[in-house]
């Protein structure tokens, strides 16, 4: 009898990983298929995945196709219903206010600073409070982008007082406020009707998403580009904790090379993203600015008097984050 039982439990065990090895890894996001450069990078970590491990099997679901809303991912993540994501971190802050380093103006320079992040004592704490919060950052993929409003150009923070304006995080919000704007939180996904119906008059956002969401359809400013970018926001390929659990060293070495060559490809997109919202800003007939020196240098001191301070106070994970991420140059 205890024979049988110990036969059935190892049947059981061996069922249930030969039905993961060849589950569906599913990955969602919310920006079109093959023409966002964060689909076109997903695809990427898929194949050289199954370059070396042709056992795991992905379908990748774009635009919301499976029908979760952009925050929404979050919870499955967490509870393991979903394996995969692209997730922009600010979208987390509800659950973990710690994730809005990610986003923090004046913290990240440019595309070659944040990747000089990796491996940091920063991207390791970053991981640790990931982790913690039931997922696995797997990619690094950060997004420059900028300003776009209907009817007023923006340069220093005294051009945004009255603008109603989506930045994607509430400490971001904080320099906001305080230069006069009026802010409204949404997810990207609901900038454009925003923006079409009135209830914001423009958007802080990535270059990415300004062009595949056609959002210059709806804007008539720009302000992106050049030496001087204010608005950064890590948006990487994530799992849910629970399954890169269940993977083996193997597997997990496999996905940590796949996500490096993803990073390699993504980095090259985001080189050319500001240029790319330019030029399809200026033929679409919107004016087309980049931020001056002294521009950016009074947002960055607007946002060392509220959004640095504001976050740091909120717990000592916050404060520790802002420290390491200023020790990396």
């Amino acid at each position: 009898m205890k024979i049988t039982r110990m036969l059935g439990a190892a049947l059981a065990v061996t069922t249930l990983t030969l039905g993961a090895a060849q589950a569906q890894i599913k990955i969602s996001h919310q920006w079109k298929a093959n023409v966002d450069g964060r689909d076109r990078a997903a695809r990427v970590f898929v194949k050289e995945v199954q370059k070396k491990d042709k056992s795991l099997k992905f379908r990748i679901y774009p635009a919301l196709s499976l029908g979760m809303k952009p925050r929404a991912q979050l919870d499955a993540l967490q509870n393991g219903t979903l394996e995969m994501a692209v997730f922009p971190m600010s979208y987390a802050v509800g659950k973990a206010p710690e994730f809005s380093i990610v986003i923090m103006p004046g913290t990240i320079s440019s595309l070659d600073h944040a990747m000089r992040m990796k491996g940091s004592p920063f991207y390791n704490k970053l991981q640790e409070i990931a982790e913690a919060n039931g997922i696995r950052i797997i990619s690094w993929w950060w997004t420059p982008g900028g300003f776009a409003t209907k009817d007023r150009e923006i340069g220093g923070p005294g051009t945004i007082d009255g603008v109603k304006i989506r930045a994607a995080d509430p400490t971001f919000e904080e320099m906001l406020k305080a230069a006069g704007a009026s802010v409204v939180s949404m997810p990207s996904t609901e900038i454009y009707p925003s923006l079409q119906s009135g209830v914001i008059d423009g958007a802080l956002t990535s270059a990415e998403t300004f062009v595949s969401m056609r959002l210059y359809e709806q804007t008539r400013h720009a302000t992106v580009g050049g030496d001087y970018t204010l608005w950064m926001l890590l948006q990487p390929l994530v799992m849910s904790k629970q399954h890169w659990d269940a993977l083996t060293p193997e597997q997990k070495k496999i996905f940590e090379d796949a996500a490096a060559k993803s990073d390699e490809f993504f980095l090259g997109l985001q080189r050319e993203a500001t240029d790319k919202m330019a030029t399809v800003f200026t033929k679409a007939g919107a004016q087309v600015r980049q931020l001056k020196q002294d521009e950016y240098d009074g947002w960055v001191a607007l946002a060392k008097k509220t959004s640095w301070p504001a976050y740091a106070a909120k717990s000592p994970a916050s404060k520790e984050l802002l420290d390491l991420i200023q020790q990396v140059k």
